[in-house]
């Protein structure tokens, strides 16, 4: 009865914390130079004018006139200056941010990782703290730091992206705002020194700034907007019907590539139909630790933790029934697709030679539970 007890009282606080919460509003674009900053400084100051406590806790105007000349009028919270490699670098003042406790404030650049030392080893994690003030946020942030396009982004831009920010960032926010150019336009705009300095529009010209890159990143960027307002319909939209709840299962190997393309892909699923997923990982004989190299033992370990961030539950299985075992956990955690990674040959000639696996295509018709080969 105590327990009882404590788990209602948990639950209402729970839902007072909520209540008390800053609100989220994200704009998201396809690359630098859309216009995201100047946005939130003209809200900024539409804010202002209709009598709202705002602050800049970050904004990173590149030196751009036109966003820059936004500035004016708008109060900075001052960065805080510390030493890093024998440099002096500038970080938005989280403590400071807090104790001024504005209504709302502008942090700039949500895939920014700070420097040692800081109290978050990322802004996003500064902007969670913050919300969690009762201070509402807006930022911004280009489509391909965002985690689960990490490897789809990389492929288009020919550009490696080090910083991301998990999808549930994306989740929480109560707003999100694509800002959105034609690629002519935002091309136009490079050409007119309004995105970089004039000795490198010749270098961005031939690399990111192609229209055919533009196409296909402004393409996620709408579509992930999308999916947030898809997700916002299914939430406060009242359904008639009752459809069936979405849960995935993705199985994973200790191949690294293949399994993070399986994790970043369910996400991307699970994320569509706002549902509960899960990472599998059955270890036979043969994949015990003392018998695989420590290279592959340290991807294992980071595409656990990559599962984790990205919002799934992991389990780990020791069985040499991979099949079976699938087929169990996914009737146990009442899963309704599968996701399995494209496997290599001699292991695919092996489980269509096999009884568990015609078993478990089976039971999944029987259960009605989809099968997904990723590519």
């Amino acid at each position: 009865m105590y327990e009882d007890k404590q788990g209602s009282v948990k639950n209402f606080l729970e839902l007072v914390k909520r209540s008390r919460r800053g609100k989220l509003k994200v704009y998201i674009g396809m690359s630098a130079g859309v216009g995201k900053t100047y946005r939130m400084l003209q809200e900024a100051h539409a804010l202002l004018a209709n009598g709202i406590n705002v602050k800049i806790g970050f904004i990173e105007t590149h030196n751009r006139k036109e966003t820059h000349a936004l500035l004016e009028g708008l109060q900075i919270i001052p960065r805080y200056r510390s030493f890093y490699r024998g440099k002096e670098v500038e970080e938005m003042d989280l403590q400071a941010l807090l104790s001024v406790h504005p209504e709302v404030v502008i942090v700039d650049e949500l895939a920014h990782t700070n420097i040692e030392g800081s109290k978050n080893t990322k802004r996003w994690q500064d902007v969670v703290d913050i919300l969690d003030a009762g201070i509402s946020v807006i930022s911004a942030v280009n489509i391909q730091h965002l985690e689960s396009l990490n490897e789809e982004a990389e492929q288009i831009s020919g550009i490696q992206i080090r910083e991301r920010i998990p999808d549930r960032i994306l989740e929480m926010a109560d707003e999100i705002v694509n800002i959105d150019l034609t690629a002519d336009e935002l091309i136009q705009r490079l050409r007119e020194g309004k995105i970089y300095d004039k000795s490198k529009i010749d270098l961005a010209l031939q690399n990111f700034f192609r229209g055919e890159k533009i196409l296909q990143l402004r393409e996620l960027a709408l579509r992930e907007v999308a999916h947030h307002l898809e997700r916002k319909i299914d939430m406060e939209v009242p359904k008639q019907i009752k459809l069936r709840s979405e849960r995935f299962l993705a199985c994973i190997s200790s191949n690294a590539e293949t399994a993070k393309v399986v994790i970043r892909k369910t996400a991307r699923l699970a994320s569509y139909y706002r549902s509960p997923w899960i990472v599998l990982y059955v270890q036979s004989s043969t994949e015990e630790l003392d018998k695989i190299k420590l290279d592959k033992q340290r991807h294992l370990i980071n595409n656990f933790r990559l599962a984790t961030q990205l919002g799934a539950e992991v389990i780990k299985v020791k069985s040499d029934h991979i099949t079976q075992t699938i087929m169990e956990i996914a009737q146990e955690k009442e899963i309704t697709t599968i996701c399995l990674g494209k496997p290599h040959f001699n292991f695919f000639q092996l489980i269509l030679k096999t009884n568990v696996f015609r078993q478990l295509l089976q039971k999944i018709s029987a259960v009605e539970i989809d099968l997904v080969i990723l590519s």
